[in-house]
């Protein structure tokens, strides 16, 4: 049986911030991990410990979606992951983020296909002016930050279990979640191939 895990986010312009604490205790979270809203990059500490501590099974739980992720994007990479890792996700005041019942998992589906959707197009458009650019003797495009090298460096660093996700992420120059997408982090030994 998972926990339920909570996890708040927050900033100057809330106008009550102890309204999403006093939310997700009243949901019997066994931690909940608040961060708040610096406006940098780095300002999400115990979102990083959180992911860390999730365990199959777990329920996060969060006030609002907007919480969670940066953008659209970001938001589903995260809530797929998690789902992916047997983590279930869950937004209190509003129904879009339920991924614990098979209805919240659909509809979730849905919103994660549209977005899929509306980024073929951006990349198709990309590809299509980065094909003209080439025509016209440019080169473009992004490299993936995640090389084959990396990728092996990150899976031998989680597999010695002396480092967390926060401090792998850390020497790859990446994100946790771009860890996370990247490594095996199933455990041998526990009915897993």
């Amino acid at each position: 049986m998972g926990h339920k895990i909570g996890y708040a986010r927050v900033s100057a312009t809330d106008q009550d911030p102890q309204l999403q604490l006093d939310a997700l205790n009243a949901e019997g979270c066994l931690k909940i991990y608040k961060d708040t809203a610096t406006g940098t990059k780095a300002d999400r500490p115990q979102w990083i410990l959180c992911l860390d501590n999730l365990r199959p099974g777990d329920t996060l739980l969060i006030w609002k979606i907007d919480r969670l992720g940066r953008n659209l994007r970001d938001l589903i990479d995260i809530v797929t992951t998690l789902d992916e890792r047997g983590v279930g996700v869950q937004s209190l005041t509003n129904g879009i983020v339920d991924t614990t019942t098979a209805h919240g998992k659909l509809v979730f589906g849905v919103f994660a296909l549209m977005a899929e959707y509306e980024a073929g197009l951006i990349r198709e458009r990309t590809k299509a002016g980065l094909a003209a650019a080439r025509s016209r003797g440019r080169k473009g495009g992004r490299k993936p930050k995640m090389t084959a090298e990396l990728i092996n460096k990150a899976q031998r660093m989680y597999d010695a279990r002396q480092f967390t996700m926060a401090e792998i992420a850390q020497s790859c120059a990446v994100t946790p979640m771009t860890i996370y997408r990247n490594i095996q982090t199933t455990k041998t030994g526990l009915g897993h191939p």
